[in-house]
């Protein structure tokens, strides 16, 4: 792995693209962890390199999910520690030159007081685990984002902040929500955008329709995320990844709405790779137009009463820059994982051919022609 620094500043960014410094936004932008402070390819920049992405982080509370992280906390006197939950895949995190986690539930203080199903607040220690397993930024929007209210959307990214974890789909400020979120991995800039199907009904902060990136699944009417893509192309991305917060959970399959959301998001020139969320179990990986989707990855941790809940997978995606320039993907990999008993507590583990979740996982990922596009399914 390179050594470069993982922040380099908002307005070094905005500089270097000829754009004016919005007041109000995050003070600070991550990189990947081959980062350079440039903010324009160079002769230097990579052939190729790798974005690994997971599932939902939903923490439930009351089960062994949150006695395992209690009880690893007591021991270090810090409350909660979510590290063992990911420390059997945080080498594949690690490893990634991009890792993105789906962030699900807003955060409550410290101390708490904690909720669970079906209005969460939950352990902030949560996000130190994220940055210690590897992930360089997350997404946030979903239909839980509100749950805590405004106060609980700010402080979830106050903490993605003091943990140097980028985020976007939910929004401090309204200068904030209008500027792409861009990563700098070894001098190649990557969007990442984040949007949420809805929010269970709780209507956005009054005055502040711009706090959370939502859209109707109907139609589907994605105007929106085509135009944050194309804003973000404007400011310099080369890359753009959707992480879309949507449609049917449970459904192994994706419905009607997700496929007409790929579909609409992988026919633009603007976006590169989509990435799904929230059916809570995995979906199937699928080239469109050239570009992959992957419906759904699954639960990364949770703790819900379906089985089916409990499999779960890491997309990871190799981009390589072709002879005019542009990076593609060149390489798709499912790597299916599981999540299990593991002490006190949790733990999400990867799993390897021949066991019974690796074998679901890998029949679900290339129901849709995955494999003869060439996904590949691997256990590291």
């Amino acid at each position: 792995m390179a050594s470069g620094p993982r922040i380099r500043t908002l307005s070094a960014v905005l500089a270097g693209l000829g754009l004016a410094v919005l007041t109000g936004c995050s003070p600070a932008e991550p990189a990947g962890r081959g980062a350079a402070t440039a903010t324009t390819a160079t002769p230097t920049a990579p052939a190729s390199f790798t974005v690994a992405a997971t599932g939902d982080v939903l923490i439930h509370q009351g089960g062994a999910l949150v006695q395992g992280a209690a009880a690893a906390g007591q021991a270090q006197g810090v409350g909660y520690d979510f590290s063992g939950v990911f420390a059997d895949v945080a080498p594949v995190i690690g490893a990634a030159d991009l890792a993105i986690c789906h962030l699900e539930t807003p955060l409550a203080p410290p101390e708490g007081p904690f909720e669970g199903y079906p209005t969460f607040a939950v352990q902030p220690q949560i996000v130190g685990a994220l940055a210690g397993a590897g992930y360089d930024t997350c997404s946030t929007a979903s239909n839980h984002s509100l749950d805590a209210g405004f106060a609980g959307l700010v402080r979830t990214l106050d903490t993605l902040d003091a943990h140097r974890v980028g985020h976007t789909g939910t929004y401090r400020t309204e200068p904030e929500a209008q500027i792409p979120h861009l990563v700098t991995v070894d001098g190649v800039r990557v969007a990442h955008l984040s949007w949420t199907y809805g929010l269970n009904g709780i209507p956005q902060p009054a005055g502040q329709p711009w706090a959370v990136n939502d859209f109707d699944p109907a139609g589907p009417r994605v105007e929106g995320i085509l135009a944050e893509a194309a804003r973000a192309r404007a400011a310099g991305a080369e890359v753009v990844i959707a992480s879309v917060h949507c449609c049917t959970e449970y459904d192994p399959d994706p419905s009607p709405a997700q496929t007409a959301i790929a579909e609409a998001l992988l026919a633009s020139p603007d976006i590169d790779l989509m990435l799904g969320h929230h059916a809570h179990v995995v979906q199937p990986f699928e080239r469109i137009h050239g570009e992959w989707v992957a419906y759904g990855l699954g639960n990364h941790i949770a703790q819900q009463t379906r089985p089916v809940t409990y499999d779960s997978v890491i997309a990871r995606f190799t981009f390589t820059r072709g002879p005019e320039g542009r990076y593609t993907v060149s390489t798709a990999e499912a790597i299916p994982t599981h999540i299990r008993l593991a002490g006190d507590g949790l733990a999400v583990v990867p799993t390897h051919p021949g066991e019974p979740a690796y074998e679901r996982v890998a029949e679900v990922v290339g129901r849709r022609g995955g494999a003869d596009a060439g996904l590949l399914v691997s256990d590291r």
